[in-house]
This record gives C-alpha cells, structure tokens and sequence, in this order.
C-alpha cells in the first residue's frame, strides 16, 4: 500500500520517566482503536498507521521528533497522552501543519488552533471532586504535593481561585489549604513532605503527583500510617498506578476520573471485551490514560468524516461550527469549544479495584 493510501499518526506516549507506567496501556488502547478504525474502511478511506514517539523523554526531545517528523511529512497527525510540559513544546513544534489530538487531563487553557483536546480539566475533575469529598466525608482541611511542572501548579492555582479565597465561590463549602509543596520529577524521597503533613492537621491529601512519584509516594505514605487519619485524592491515579502501590497503601484514596475500568455501564463494558478480545486478559490494565489514546483516535476519525478533510482549517472549522455527540467508553460524550464535555466520577480503591461512589460532573 503507497504512502498516500495511508493516515499515519504519531502518537505520542510515555514509554519512559515517570509517566512511562501509563505507556503499554496508551499503546494497546491505541491499537483498538486503529483496528476498529481500519475495519471500517480507515479515515477518508485511507488505511491508519501509528508510529509511536516517547513522549517521556525531555520536552524540548519529544518536540523535536514530532518536528522533524511534520518536516519530512512522515505523519499526518499527532495524538497522545503526555505531560502539558511536552504539550507546550509539541503546540509549538507542530505549528499547525497538522492536527494534534491531545488527551490527557490538563489545567485548561489551550487555546492554540489545531490543537483538540479530550482531557479532564480542574473546574470539570478536581474542584467538583473537592466539593464532594467536604459534603460527603466533611474533609476540608487540604495539603497538596505535586510534581514541578505546569498541571500540578495551574491545578493548585485554580483551586485556590475557585475554593479558597472565595471570590469565584463554586463550592458548597470553603477549602482550607494548609500547605503545599512541588517536588522534581523523579522524587524518591518524601519524608520531608510527609513530616509536613503529619504536623498539619489536615482531612486530605491532594496528589498532584505523575505516574511512578505518585506510587512511591502513596507507598510511603501507607508506611508512615497517615492513611490511617488521612484521606488521599488523586485525580491522575489510574489501575496502573494503582496495581503498583498496593492494597496496603490504598486506604482511603480516592480518583476522579471521566473513565474506570469499573464503570458498569453498556458503553464502557463493550470497550472492555473489544480490549481483552484483542489483547487477551493479560494484556495492560485498563485505565483511563490508555482509555484516552482511544478516544483521541476516535476524534481524528469523527472530526475528519465530519469536515471531510484532515487538513487543520477544516477541522478547525468543524470544531468551530457543529458540536459533535457520539458514543465512547466514557459514555455519551460531546466534543464543543474544543474540549471533549464528559461525565466525571469520583472512586475509591477496593484493593486493587476502583469502586464508584458518585458522578461529580456531567455533560453538558
């Protein structure tokens, strides 16, 4: 098959750092959704083709790659799951020659043209996740650590706006933030910020943490014994990163998350057998990371069979003009103002499993 025959995205996630835990779920989730794609005819009748880039090397490396690539006219879009510090760098690399399908939860915000995003954002996941953890279990009193770069920090600023300090009230109670601390990526030692924690009298943690620093976290935490007083909110914490930290140091931490491996609905289960039905039950968990690669395919194809076209103006027209609604493993979802508008539910882990306890957000 020639070249022009083909739609070949460069889909970029981590296959390395600290979000590298996320990567073999991105990738077989990616995979389902390219098989599914081709078996009805492709994009625009043309087959689709991944070529994958580690989106966990350094930004300013990842961005270089997709450069060269948009260069040599290699790929036709780029889609992925992968920090806002390598989303900042891609945006720009990319340029707008070609569409970027963004999928990862973020701080919101992106506004460039040609980038789509199908992510969780804060006023969406954390802050209503915030609001129910104060009416529900009466936690108030905040510490937040996160990792140094721009989601944690973003996050934390909104929330700040939003629930603290009272002047864009969104909560059903005010949120007390007693402490905060970032830390680099790659942090292995946390007693610093965990004797912080211990001498502040807080209800909760918010983890702001990426990939494996939030696993080693969470273990350290489960060993000092604050899980025994203190609750854990996670709004990255995924199947993977649950597996890793143990049904030891999962009491009483909580996720939020547009997509479960848990979530009983039809959609969700039909994902779930075309997943396993590919892969086999030993393939990567499930879990909403992967699940967003998926998704994200998914968009190219429906924003493409929409416009009719993959060039950038047309889906940025497209985008623009019609709201799209369609069926995904997230449930009924709608893709307007550049942003994929889906339900968000808040869990706690059961073991090694996520058990939903309430949808925080909806569609709109």
């Amino acid at each position: 098959m020639s070249r022009a025959d083909q739609i070949k995205i460069g889909l970029v996630i981590p296959e390395s750092g600290p979000s590298g835990i996320f990567g073999p779920s991105c990738a077989a989730s990616a995979q389902l959704a390219v098989e599914e794609i081709n078996s009805r005819g492709g994009i625009l009748g043309r087959e689709v083709v991944v070529s994958t880039i580690d989106g966990g090397t350094e930004p300013v490396t990842v961005a270089n790659r997709v450069r060269t690539l948009c260069h040599e006219q290699a790929i036709d879009a780029v889609v992925g799951w992968h920090t806002s510090a390598v989303r900042l760098r891609v945006a720009a690399a990319i340029g707008g020659q070609i569409p970027y399908i963004y999928t990862a939860l973020y701080e919101g915000g992106e506004s460039t043209p040609g980038v789509f995003l199908t992510g969780e954002i804060p006023d969406k996941q954390v802050v209503p996740a915030l609001n129910w953890m104060a009416t529900h279990h009466k936690v108030r009193r905040w510490y937040v650590v996160g990792s140094d770069y721009v989601w944690p920090h973003e996050t934390l600023s909104q929330i700040i706006d939003r629930c603290v300090d009272g002047t864009r009230p969104t909560m059903s109670a005010e949120i007390v933030l007693a402490g905060a601390r970032f830390l680099p990526l790659g942090a292995s030692n946390f007693d610093d910020v965990l004797d912080a924690i211990e001498t502040s009298s807080v209800d909760g943690v918010l983890v702001l943490l990426l990939g494996q620093d939030a696993v080693r976290f969470n273990r350290a935490f489960g060993e000092r014994g604050l899980h025994r007083d203190i609750v854990r909110l996670s709004p990255l914490m995924d199947e993977n990163m649950l597996l890793a930290t143990g049904a030891e140091n999962a009491l009483d931490l909580y996720s939020a998350s547009g997509y479960f491996e848990s979530l009983a609905t039809g959609h969700s289960m039909d994902f779930a057998n075309s997943y396993f039905g590919m892969h086999g039950m030993s393939a990567p968990p499930l879990a909403s990371p992967g699940e967003s690669c998926y998704e994200g395919i998914s968009l190219l194809d429906k924003l493409a069979h929409q416009a009719k076209a993959l060039d950038v103006g047309a889906l940025v027209h497209t985008a623009d003009t019609i709201p799209i609604d369609y069926e995904s493993p997230r449930g009924m979802v709608r893709f307007v103002d550049n942003h994929l508008a889906q339900d968000v539910y808040i869990a706690h882990a059961d073991g090694l499993d996520f058990d939903i306890d309430a949808r925080v957000a909806e569609v709109v």
